[in-house]
């Protein structure tokens, strides 16, 4: 068949109206929460509001690259799911006004706000990156960042949709070209945004591929959040989830395997080069997160964000079985924040966690805002590109 023939009639979206209300009930009581915290203990509410950011706008941006990715693969049998991935970037709105209160409280989380009563020789490294690490510029940046991601998703989405009317192979021209040359721009902002955000947290260390260690782990959740979303919305037939077939679900969970591998060489690679290095700057990093009551965290990213799903994940039965993919899925979302935190609290806690219940607020207060508006805009268009050119070629999809 001509993959421009046979494009397929299916309703608008109409699922999704109990989960977005719910979202956004959770969401408004969860930041109303974490606002209260603030009032109590700034600082600390703020570290936990952090990772929740973090958290959220990571993922956001890793579905957003991965767009970029399928566009310039020219993957015809993800073209099933992409739909969803192109709706995932629409967060970047609301994260966008959440970033916010970070910008509005930098002096009590980044050191290099106020310096004064860091040492000496760390005040000195700060006057050094001042040029860079200075609030005007910071909260520039993220203007810009955000800026640059909402256009690039909002374009990409927007022809997408176009195309369900349109037809025709014009918009997949014009969404290949713009995924392709906007995948290094996205790569660099992505990993600029990890410096200023997470990586400032202690301004004397530097890691060139921090960002990739972030980008990896966002990357991760963005297909387990694409298998959870498939498998629970499986019996509607407006949904993406209705057209999957096992196939899908297989290539789904191999991306799984392969960026939980992925995720673990980075990790090994920025700690072995640090190690080897041994350079002063770099090193208390790394010592904090593996000493002391950080220990175990360490451990525990160890065995259960690698060991643990890899093994499990080299089952081809499990693959293939949507709800217990789904289950794993949902596990590996877990020890994504559980990665995300073990990066940022040490900075206020260098002897070992310390939870507090303003991390669970602000993780469901922001991920509740983020999943209500993602799914409020998918509601009313078609859950898959019934107009694509290729597909047919997707639903069919069976890999030889």
């Amino acid at each position: 068949m001509n993959p421009a023939e046979g494009a397929v009639n299916i309703q608008p979206f109409a699922g999704g109206r109990q989960l977005a209300g719910t979202a956004a009930l959770v969401g408004v009581v969860g930041l109303a929460l974490t606002a209260v915290g603030g009032l109590l203990d700034a600082q600390r509410t703020l570290m936990g509001y952090l990772v929740a950011f973090a958290y959220w706008t990571g993922i956001a941006v890793a579905a957003l690259i991965l767009l970029g990715a399928l566009h310039a693969s020219k993957a015809n049998w993800a073209v099933v799911v992409r739909r969803f991935v192109e709706s995932i970037p629409a967060a970047l709105v609301p994260l966008a006004i959440l970033f916010v209160p970070i910008a509005l409280g930098m002096r009590h989380v980044f050191p290099w706000v106020d310096p004064s009563g860091l040492p000496e020789h760390v005040q000195h490294l700060v006057h050094v990156k001042h040029a860079y690490l200075n609030p005007e510029f910071f909260v520039g940046r993220a203007i810009f960042y955000f800026a640059f991601w909402i256009v690039v998703a909002a374009l990409l989405r927007s022809w997408s949709v176009r195309q369900d009317s349109a037809g025709g192979v014009a918009l997949t021209v014009w969404q290949r070209r713009l995924g392709a040359g906007a995948l290094p721009f996205l790569a660099l902002t992505l990993s600029f945004a990890s410096f200023d955000w997470l990586m400032s947290l202690d301004p004397v260390f530097f890691s060139t591929i921090f960002g990739v260690y972030w980008w990896a782990g966002s990357f991760l959740a963005v297909f387990a959040i694409t298998i959870i979303a498939a498998t629970s919305w499986r019996e509607d037939r407006t949904s993406f989830g209705a057209f999957l077939n096992v196939d899908h679900f297989h290539s789904l969970g191999k991306f799984l395997l392969a960026f939980v591998a992925f995720w673990a060489y980075i990790a090994f690679s920025q700690f072995m080069l640090i190690w080897i290095a041994n350079i002063p700057e770099e090193i208390p990093w790394y010592i904090i997160r593996t000493s002391g009551g950080w220990l175990p965290v360490f451990a525990f990213l160890a065995i259960f964000h690698f060991l643990v799903p890899f093994f499990l994940l080299l089952s081809r039965d499990l693959k293939r079985n949507p709800r217990k993919l789904s289950f794993l899925a949902a596990y590996l979302l877990v020890v994504h924040y559980v990665d995300l935190y073990w990066l940022v609290m040490p900075r206020l806690h260098p002897e070992g966690p310390r939870p507090h219940w303003v991390d669970l607020t602000a993780l469901v207060g922001v991920g509740g805002i983020a999943i209500a508006w993602t799914v409020f805009r998918m509601r009313g268009t078609a859950a898959i590109p019934a107009q694509d050119p290729y597909i047919e070629a997707s639903l069919r999809y069976q890999p030889q």
